[in-house]
């Protein structure tokens, strides 16, 4: 019987194409199962009327979020939220990752030590960070649970506490402290599984690079961890406007 493809929403943002070049050319080399690529465009998403949150842009380019009046770093830092209503709140597992990763392992290696009867599974860090600025100038926020939210495996049907009005209504700290999520409802990865740049512990052999203050194209972070990895990837002749173009059409439709 035909493997049936893992769904891997990955979240696009147009200053992090690269990224998500990256992010999705280091995902296929290793990966060992079927996937079905799709990346959380925003433009996409409001037109078919699933993701309406409001915002403004300050004369820097920060983006606020009208709900609290918080910065925030990228156009799918909520979007993500609304995947489980993208997959009907359906029983397959699904994965969201941030653009900005390396893929160093087989996606097939995490899915084996998913509980499918958690809700959501993340790395649990305690990331305090201390810079007041990240990606390009993008003010730094500190909540409970950061960073968990920038890789999960979900269960949809586990997740309808994120309704559409959930996704476009809570604070943006509610939402990535997974807040409506009991602590047993919450599985863990080995944080090799998201190993964050400059934060996590360097004597870690990371499967998975999160270059969470920036990535090696912008300055000051050429020298980055496994800075060569992630340009011998961008260099790669290999295209990925297949998937992002294929993808965005499976996600509308999937939205109707």
């Amino acid at each position: 019987m035909k493997q049936k493809p893992l769904k891997c929403f990955i979240g696009w943002d147009a200053r992090d194409h690269a990224a998500y070049t990256v992010a999705v050319k280091s995902l296929l080399h290793r990966a060992s199962i079927p996937l079905e690529i799709i990346p959380l465009v925003d433009r996409d998403l409001r037109k078919k009327g699933v993701y309406w949150r409001a915002y403004s842009v300050d004369h820097r380019g920060q983006m606020w979020d009208a709900i609290d009046g918080k910065p925030f770093s990228t156009q799918f830092s909520f979007s993500r939220f609304a995947v489980p209503a993208l997959e009907k709140f359906g029983d397959e597992l699904v994965v969201f990752t941030d653009p900005d990763i390396l893929w160093r392992a087989d996606i097939a290696d995490l899915m084996k030590e998913i509980d499918p009867q958690k809700s959501i599974t993340v790395v649990k860090h305690d990331h305090r960070p201390r810079e007041r600025e990240k990606i390009d100038g993008v003010l730094q926020t500190t909540y409970e649970r950061k960073n968990w939210s920038s890789v999960m495996v979900m269960k949809p049907s586990k997740c309808q506490v994120w309704t559409t009005y959930a996704v476009n209504n809570w604070t943006g700290s509610a939402l990535h402290a997974l807040k409506g999520f009991a602590d047993e409802e919450i599985g863990g990865l080995r944080p090799e599984w998201n190993w964050l740049e400059g934060y996590s512990n360097p004597g870690i052999d990371p499967k998975l690079v999160h270059y969470t203050r920036g990535t090696p194209d912008m300055d000051g972070y050429a020298d980055s961890a496994f800075s060569s990895e992630w340009w011998r990837c961008y260099d790669d002749k290999k295209s990925v406007e297949f998937p992002l173009t294929k993808a965005r059409e499976r996600m509308v439709e999937a939205a109707e």
